[in-house]
């Protein structure tokens, strides 16, 4: 009975141990098929992860990931446009990812850009339009060149845009390959270029208005009588026998004249100066056809054929002839006055406007000359009764018909009959709606090369805000990290899941 008892009991134990036994290994069973089902989890999720990838890299290659819009905030004026359309330039700032992320605000999940906000319409409607670029009327213009700089449009998007706004073509001006002769040649033709040069340019406009002011005060009456009665006797001198001339006193030289002193003075540096810009050329032939050049040489050519007809002068000489060219060349001395202008930012003004404005002076004076045969004709013909009349013919009444048409109306031809008067009324009125016609296109030429001028003129530097919302440090850091991503991956750009305000649950933005 005893031993019946302990083989019950030791079948109890037996039973218990097994149960643990049992217990044990369904547990470790239990956590094994946990880890299996883990990391078959885990490798499910990276097989997802790698097929997503590779979809998203195929939507990219097929465009559909370009339809995803981007959220852009200027200033607080909120913008959206798809991808595509950023994509059509992928060298400017808004078309390449990698340059734009840095303008990523991940709260708002949208690019922020602190710039202005009237520009930006121009801005948005290029990549738009597919490189069509148009200035707002209410932007300056320098405004507008700095931001499209800021949106890295590219050097031929500026280049085409400031031919559409009139600027002159920027041609690359070469430069003498000689130290020496490129210092002359910065020091006589750019004076902006150092202080030396704009010493020199600082002479070269003195030399041109001592010039003129002799030129004009040549025209004075004491001065022009005394010079006219000394050239008058210098011919009548040489025109006379010899032995007749012996007994008249010797006629004073040209040369003692202090205007011709002056005037020598003034050429001798104008000489120089064109020497040693031509000396320093780079091209001669660009300089022989640059008109600034022309009008250089043609101000110091007067002098040298007047100096050559003084001491060419001998028995033979006709005085009136004579006394007829020196003055038909001494007119042409007044074309100095255009060296100016290339010290004068006002008379290239004014060069470029009549440059841009000569199909409205051509209407202009085509309306004009219309008017004048038409009304010259008419006041003819109603002044033919007229016994004292100053129209004797239509090429007589020219004269009046340009003065009426003009409005200047001077009153030496004046109309006597009643039809005459009619006729002078009429032209008046003419006149005046002939030139109000194009005059506003030509003044407003003026006011846009005016404007044009004064806005570029600023000098001063502005350092504008900047509009990026991480450090210089973490910008440099991740656009390396961008880049060796790129260099280690296939090229295939991840879909924007969090572009719109819509997604925004979702993941940032992310590109490889």
């Amino acid at each position: 009975m005893e031993n019946s008892e302990r083989g019950d009991a030791g079948g109890g134990q037996e039973d218990a141990g097994g149960a643990a036994k049992d217990s044990e290994v369904e547990k470790h069973k239990q956590l094994k098929e946990q880890l299996n089902s883990q990391e078959k989890g885990e490798k499910e999720i990276k097989v997802c992860e790698k097929e997503r990838k590779r979809r998203s890299g195929s939507l990219w290659r097929s465009g559909w990931a370009l339809s995803e819009r981007l959220a852009i905030n200027v200033s607080g004026m909120r913008y959206e446009t798809q991808l595509r359309t950023l994509a059509k330039f992928p060298d400017s700032l808004l078309g390449d990812p990698c340059r734009r992320l840095r303008y990523f605000d991940p709260l708002r999940n949208e690019l922020f850009l602190d710039r202005n906000r009237s520009c930006f319409d121009a801005i948005l409607y290029f990549y738009q339009s597919g490189g069509r670029l148009r200035r707002p009327s209410n932007v300056p213009l320098d405004i507008f060149l700095e931001e499209v700089r800021f949106y890295e449009l590219g050097e031929e998007v500026m280049i085409r845009f400031k031919a559409d706004e009139g600027f002159p073509r920027e041609e690359e001006t070469p430069l003498p390959t000689n130290q020496i002769q490129r210092r002359l040649w910065m020091l006589f033709e750019h004076p902006e270029s150092s202080s030396g040069a704009r010493i020199i340019a600082i002479i070269s406009v003195m030399v041109i208005v001592v010039s003129i002011v002799i030129f004009c005060l040549e025209t004075l009456p004491d001065f022009r009588n005394e010079k006219e009665a000394r050239e008058e006797y210098f011919y009548k001198y040489h025109a006379q026998p010899k032995n007749v001339s012996e007994g008249m006193p010797r006629p004073s030289s040209v040369f003692q004249d202090p205007f011709f002193l002056v005037e020598s003075m003034c050429i001798c540096w104008f000489s120089f100066e064109l020497l040693m810009r031509f000396a320093c050329a780079p091209s001669k032939t660009l300089f022989f056809k640059d008109v600034m050049n022309i009008i250089d040489f043609s101000a110091i050519l007067p002098y040298f054929v007047t100096l050559g007809t003084e001491l060419a002068k001998d028995d033979d000489a006709s005085p009136a002839t004579s006394l007829a060219i020196i003055r038909v060349i001494r007119l042409v001395r007044v074309f100095r006055i255009f060296k100016l202008s290339r010290h004068s930012k006002g008379l290239q003004i004014l060069g470029q406007t009549l440059r841009a404005s000569m199909r409205e002076l051509g209407l202009l004076i085509f309306f004009l000359f219309i008017g004048v045969i038409l009304f010259s004709s008419a006041i003819y013909f109603a002044e033919a009764d007229y016994t004292n009349t100053s129209f004797v013919s239509i090429p007589h009444a020219f004269w009046w018909a340009v003065v009426t048409m003009t409005t200047v109306g001077y009153g030496d031809m004046t109309p006597e009959t009643m039809w005459g008067k009619l006729v002078g009324s009429m032209c008046a009125i003419a006149g005046v709606l002939t030139i109000s016609l194009p005059v506003p296109v030509i003044v407003s030429n003026f006011s846009y090369f005016y404007h044009r001028e004064t806005e570029c003129e600023d000098n001063t530097e502005y350092s504008h805000v900047s509009t990026s919302l991480w450090e210089e440090e973490e910008e440099e850091e991740e656009e390396a990290a961008l880049d060796e991503e790129a260099r280690e991956g296939e090229g295939d750009y991840h879909a924007m899941d969090a572009i719109c305000p819509g997604n925004a649950s979702g993941p940032q933005v992310t590109q490889v």
